[in-house]
């Protein structure tokens, strides 16, 4: 698909990964995008950079996102392409609360199924629409020191997968953004993480390599190409490759 002329949202539009998107989007030409984020100055600022609109939006509410796809379809049009781009991280494993399980559950994974929810069904009753997923390599692989982080990715994923192939058949396109470590403040901070061990990229080549798949229409996009071979090493031989992973956490978290 081809943006030139697309109605695009971007969720988590005020800086990141999802800044950049807008940016990129509407250099190649979007109607309009539509820059959503519970930060509504940076929404505000970045609408501003690329002559867009700002929305605060909370997406961890179905009511915010259901609001975000009905005023974006009533005051500037059908929406062409929708980036569900905003996510957290928290560190640690189980023993986290159950409401910290359940607030980086409804921002990870449960702000794309609103978005499908509610954007699926218009797209396919008119004939084909896209959306952007933003996982992580973490879904496709595995997170040392954060199973809040790994499973919500992982989940984030196979959602992805459900309607590309459900709905491929009525014109909706996914893909799905498997990035390694990006500048931004989710990893302020954390520059020598784990996740940065084949380097930190800047969010601007992500958000190209986004523009890149959408045009090609590519279900996974990895801009740590990476990321490729070290799946293929775990499909290979998935003991090994957890011995690997632990060796990964004996180093980033080592214990007493």
């Amino acid at each position: 698909m081809e943006i030139k002329d697309r109605v695009v949202v971007v969720t988590g539009a005020a800086g990141g990964i999802g800044g950049a998107l807008a940016r990129v989007f509407a250099e190649a030409g979007a109607k309009r995008v539509v820059c959503a984020d519970l930060d509504q100055a940076g929404a505000e600022a970045t609408a501003e950079a690329v002559g867009g609109i700002a929305r605060k939006v909370n997406v961890a509410q179905e009511k915010d996102i259901q609001a975000l796809i009905e005023e974006t379809e009533r005051n500037v049009g059908p929406i062409d392409l929708f980036c569900s781009n905003a996510g957290i991280f928290t560190s640690g494993g189980p023993e986290k609360s159950d409401e910290q399980w359940e607030r980086i559950w409804k921002i990870n994974l449960m702000a794309h199924v609103y978005a499908a929810r509610h954007l699926v069904p218009r797209m396919a009753q008119r004939g084909g629409g896209y959306l952007l997923n933003t996982a992580s390599a973490a879904g496709l692989l595995s997170q040392v020191g954060s199973a809040l982080y790994s499973v919500t990715k992982h989940a984030a994923v196979g959602l992805a997968e459900w309607p590309a192939l459900t709905y491929g058949d009525q014109g909706i396109k996914v893909s799905v953004l498997c990035p390694q470590a990006v500048r931004t403040g989710m990893t302020k901070g954390h520059e020598d993480s784990v996740a940065s061990v084949d380097g930190m990229m800047e969010p601007e080549p992500v958000a190209r390599a986004c523009l890149e798949a959408i045009r090609k229409e590519t279900f996974l996009v990895l801009p740590h190409p990476q990321v490729l071979q070290y799946m293929r090493n775990k499909t290979a031989d998935y003991d090994r490759w957890i011995g690997g992973m632990r060796k990964l956490d004996r180093q980033y978290n080592p214990r007493a």
